[in-house]
């Protein structure tokens, strides 16, 4: 089936790494790999992240703009035409303004995989990005939901119970290779994640607050990451500085590889909605510790593949490492788990199997 895909958050192919792109790609690698034709149906990035009206009614103009065209081109050549639109993560700073008109406009489903609906942000500097984004879940076909945090606000707005769908986050684990435990000291730990400001500087200062506190213990920490907020990071892990390593912004491929020479993924995890590099830490036999915010738990199982801590808490999350660091029987075994649990419950032909489902299901109620 030919299918539209939009990732109005941040396209696929966007030069800057991050989670969101990264489940972005792996949605239109499941799309294909469960025998569909899935196409970049635009890049438009609706994300307006200050409140700015203007700026979002702009984006509002460009994407009604953008979808007068679309409707033109296909209508001249239905044949190219898309049979399924596919829209990855919605909420009230990044709306879709082309996935709901399109595929009303052209007759056929309309599928978000990711959404969120907060009603308190009705009324707030976002309120147009708000109704769109409600306007568009009401829209929707099918939502397929990654965090179950997200799905009683969801539910509210679904005409049908059914239509939400529940697909646990997942990766290619082919890409990730654990390697054979090593004995000895120092211990390896890493962490990957952008240096922002906001809730990943908070967690990289959680980080520094809570191995300063394990400095008679051997070990050393990689960290695999830059951003805006890079001084403040250096500052926050100051303290560190004889054990740190500073891998900067690597390549995919060159990730994989860090993560599988470590021993021990450390992340606080502050406000995470759930976290892809939890997710390929687990992918590449590594133990997590990691604080228990959003649908963390739903990545890391709290005593079987990791331990989850109370979030924003130093001394419980130093606790914690501590123990994992010491305790090498525990630390193999939680990280022989993981990489299993990986395979059986987060792992990408198993998504795309319950993708094609869904999209086949859709399909076939269209037409009939």
């Amino acid at each position: 089936m030919r299918i539209a895909f939009y990732a109005p958050l941040k396209p696929p192919d966007h030069p800057v790494p991050s989670g969101d792109r990264r489940v972005a790609q792996l949605f239109f690698e499941a799309l294909q790999l469960a025998g569909h034709h899935p196409v970049l149906a635009s890049r438009l990035r609706s994300f307006e992240g200050r409140g700015d009206q203007f700026r979002q009614a702009r984006l509002a103009g460009i994407g009604g703009r953008l979808a007068d065209r679309a409707l033109s081109r296909w209508r001249a050549a239905p044949a190219a035409a898309p049979e399924l639109w596919f829209t990855y993560h919605i909420y009230h700073k990044a709306p879709d303004w082309l996935g709901p008109r399109i595929s009303t406009e052209l007759g056929i489903p309309y599928v978000i995989a990711e959404a969120s609906f907060a009603p308190k942000r009705a009324n707030g500097p976002w309120a147009q990005g708000h109704r769109a984004a409600e306007q568009a879940i009401r829209r929707a076909d099918a939502v397929i939901g990654l965090n179950p945090v997200d799905r009683a606000c969801v539910l509210s707005l679904l005409v049908e119970p059914a239509r939400w769908l529940g697909i646990k986050p997942f990766v290619d684990a082919a890409d990730f290779t654990p390697r054979p435990a090593k004995d000895g000291p120092p211990l390896r730990l890493i962490t990957a994640a952008m240096m922002r400001h906001g809730d990943k500087l908070v967690s990289y200062r959680v980080l520094g607050a809570a191995l300063t506190n394990l400095l008679d213990l051997d070990w050393t920490l990689e960290v695999i990451g830059d951003g805006a907020a890079r001084a403040e990071v250096m500052t926050a892990l100051a303290p560190l500085h004889s054990r740190l390593v500073l891998a900067g912004r690597l390549d995919p491929d060159t990730t994989a590889r860090r993560l599988a020479a470590a021993d021990l993924y450390v992340w606080p995890a502050i406000n995470e909605a759930f976290g892809m590099a939890l997710l390929e830490a687990q992918a590449s036999g590594l133990p997590v510790v990691a604080g228990a915010s959003g649908g963390v738990a739903e990545i890391v199982a709290h005593q079987m593949t990791g331990l989850l801590v109370q979030p924003g808490d130093p001394a419980a999350f130093a606790a914690a490492v501590r123990q994992l660091i010491t305790d090498v029987a525990l630390r193999r075994r939680y990280a022989a788990a993981a990489r299993r649990r990986v395979l059986v419950e987060h792992d990408l032909p198993a998504a795309a199997a319950r993708l094609g489902v869904v999209i086949d299901t859709l399909h076939l109620a269209n037409a009939a």
